[in-house]
């Protein structure tokens, strides 16, 4: 079956592109033809053109939240548009399968799919059905959950959300942390906030960071925020800043403890790495999603949960204070009994249920 034939809608923020890019290169190593489906101009097209993994682009926008009546018809326009694209891709290329990925260029190629009598799956990466997806699963024929859920469809699968195979590489602790001229010895806090930073959290952390000089810091800002957060350090020398690593796999694995968002494709990762984590949920996710994705850390006993508003400073100070090493020690271990899949023994497994289709 290796003429075998799939089209994936991936693309939009990182967590939607990067687990179906994860999921068509294992693909297209096997011997299977694969074709991404993205909106026009997409910054993944940037990642697939790196890789030499064909795409096509479709001209849609996302539901409008405004009831502007010129809004909704610019959204009615792109979507009949977008539809149309869809079929004629769906035409030419001719696949057996089709996996949506979440976010709203996912309908168009599952819709159109369903119509035209093509199999179909979609996956949801976060703890709750995100609006296209709820929409496409109704009527796809696999469909896969990255997170446990407690609304869900008959026969859905707990798949887990695949992620970079590096994240099985090996790391020395000491190797990590020495090359960024930290000492080994000391506990080490890996900060992350989203491929973009995290403004509330950046500001809060400055402060945060003065009452814990027995730890040392390893922040990843974001490049829009690096220069101000270097900035907001000055003064502190148990920080280190970094505006991006392409091995953030390296610095999770030398981390004692992550501090960071709570999107599915950075909890996947902590999963595989089964580190301890203080998760603070992007405050505006759509539906909160972010919030009911850190629960499963949390409700495991792999993690807490900090939201951002009223004292939010103090409140994180208070529950990073409450972690010795034997809580983080009890955190850990905590793995071993969470209800989710490997992360990375996701792709093959789900690359085999797509097969199966």
């Amino acid at each position: 079956m290796n003429n075998t034939r799939f089209l994936i809608a991936s693309g939009g923020t990182g967590g939607h592109f990067y687990p179906g890019f994860a999921l068509g290169k294992a693909l297209y190593e096997q011997g299977k033809e694969v074709l991404f489906v993205v909106r026009q101009n997409d910054p993944a097209i940037t990642t697939l053109s790196a890789h030499g993994l064909p795409y096509q682009e479709i001209d849609l926008t996302g539901f409008p939240r405004s009831v502007n009546p010129l809004v909704q018809m610019r959204f009615m326009g792109k979507l009949i548009k977008s539809l149309r694209q869809t079929r004629q891709i769906i035409k030419s290329f001719q696949p057996q399968v089709t996996l949506g990925m979440g976010g709203y260029v996912s309908f168009p190629l599952i819709f159109c799919s369903h119509q035209m009598h093509v199999k179909t799956a979609v996956h949801e990466s976060n703890a709750i059905w995100g609006l296209s997806n709820k929409v496409c699963a109704s009527f796809a024929n696999l469909r896969l959950m990255g997170l446990p859920m407690q609304k869900t469809y008959k026969n859905a699968v707990l798949s887990s959300t695949p992620i970079r195979a590096e994240f099985a590489q090996a790391v020395s602790r000491e190797e990590v942390l020495s090359s960024l001229g930290l000492n080994p010895a000391l506990p080490t806090v890996l900060i992350m906030g989203g491929s973009q930073g995290a403004k509330g959290l950046n500001e809060a952390l400055p402060g945060v960071i003065k009452q814990f000089t027995q730890w040392q810091f390893i922040h990843l800002t974001g490049k829009r925020w690096y220069e101000t957060q270097v900035a907001a350090y000055e003064g502190l020398p148990n920080v280190k800043a970094l505006a991006y690593s392409e091995e953030v796999y390296k610095l999770m694995k030398a981390a004692d403890l992550m501090l960071c968002r709570s999107g599915a494709s950075t909890l996947a990762e902590v999963m595989a790495c089964q580190v301890p984590a203080v998760l603070v949920p992007f405050p505006h996710a759509a539906a909160n999603h972010q919030y009911f994705n850190a629960k499963v850390l949390a409700d495991a006993g792999c993690g807490a949960v900090v939201v951002e508003g009223k004292d939010f400073a103090t409140r994180l100070a208070t529950t990073l204070g409450n972690l010795s090493p034997n809580t983080l020690e009890t955190m850990r271990k905590s793995y071993a009994s969470l209800q989710v899949p490997n992360p990375l023994q996701a792709t093959q497994r789900i690359v085999e249920l797509l097969i199966n289709l």
